[in-house]
């Protein structure tokens, strides 16, 4: 089968397309013939070393996938053969076939398409845990989210205003805030152009948000902290902007507010059954149409490199997705 390989550590241009053995399950595990694979931000992490974990040298990155199972092992009780199927994965899915345990995947509703299941479960599970979980969200709360036209970032507006929040949308052009603003963002904020901590407050009448989603990190944390209402929380989910910001400890004494670690992963592995009825509220707004990932470019496998490079240099809006 083809795959796209990481042998070593290193930048996404080293990354290459290769031939490799066809896959076995083990006794809970199936392979599927992948459909579809949608690339997210920690997979430009992994194939550099930087991620939280490391797989064992060779491997394919890529983790949001679909696709058809073609072999199950002998103690699947799930999943059956001919099955269509989408989830999550920590590595493997830019290759034409896919190995996974039983339980990383879901049965796909016949009404969506492929290349919006594998787009949908790491956007808005990330964001529902981050919602729901960590920051408890309100109904008539402020929320702001950075980094707001990305794959998480839209699924973290649409669910926001699910649960009732007022949605401040911060991006870095007018053409994603659009985006988001299409998306049900009630107003938007391009911190390139406008001071973040002073419009923040503009946008509260001067009480600060009570929620904070930051994906992104770098210098935009510090100024949406200090735009915080008391009793806020800011949720730390990742650092697109490539640095992680060094926070002043006086400000949360000084707010009596929360930072508030978000690591969807973790919390997988942590405690699973929350984890399982997540996906489940979620599949229902997903088969319901309440909400839906926004897919902004395709790619075959064999320029799946240029969508990751896309991803890399924040250009994308929504999903980048590789059709296999």
């Amino acid at each position: 089968m083809k795959a796209l390989v990481c042998e070593n550590w290193g930048p996404i241009e080293n990354l290459k397309i290769k031939d490799v053995a066809s896959l076995e399950p083990g006794p809970h595990e199936v392979v599927i013939a992948t459909k579809t694979c949608a690339l997210n931000f920690p997979d430009l992490l992994i194939v550099q070393g930087k991620y939280q974990f490391r797989p064992e040298l060779p491997f394919s990155p890529g983790s949001d996938v679909s696709g058809i199972v073609i072999k199950c092992g002998d103690k699947v009780t799930r999943h059956k053969v001919g099955g269509e199927v989408f989830g999550m994965l920590r590595f493997g899915g830019l290759a034409e076939q896919t190995l996974a345990h039983e339980n990383a995947l879901y049965p796909k509703p016949q009404e969506i398409n492929f290349e919006t299941a594998a787009s949908f479960l790491y956007a808005y599970g990330t964001s529902w845990h981050a919602l729901k979980d960590r920051a408890q969200l309100k109904e008539g709360e402020t929320i702001v989210i950075l980094g707001a036209s990305g794959g998480v970032g839209l699924s973290a507006v649409k669910l926001s205003k699910i649960l009732g929040a007022k949605v401040i949308a911060c991006a870095s052009t007018s053409e994603k805030l659009d985006l988001c603003l299409s998306n049900g963002a009630d107003v938007g904020i391009n911190y390139n152009e406008e001071d973040l901590k002073t419009r923040i407050k503009e946008l509260t009448d001067g009480n600060g948000a009570d929620v904070v989603f930051d994906v992104v990190g770098g210098n935009y944390t510090e100024p949406a902290l200090r735009a915080l209402s008391w009793n806020g929380r800011l949720l730390v989910i990742g650092f697109a902007a490539g640095d992680i910001p060094k926070i002043p400890l006086n400000l949360p004494l000084l707010k009596g507010c929360d930072l508030r670690g978000v690591f969807w992963g973790r919390f997988a592995k942590e405690n699973p059954k929350a984890f399982h009825n997540n996906n489940l509220e979620l599949i229902d707004m997903f088969k319901s149409g309440k909400v839906s990932p926004y897919i902004y470019k395709t790619f075959d496998l064999d320029n799946a490199i240029t969508g990751l490079e896309m991803l890399s240099s924040r250009q994308a809006m929504g999903k980048v997705i590789v059709k296999i």
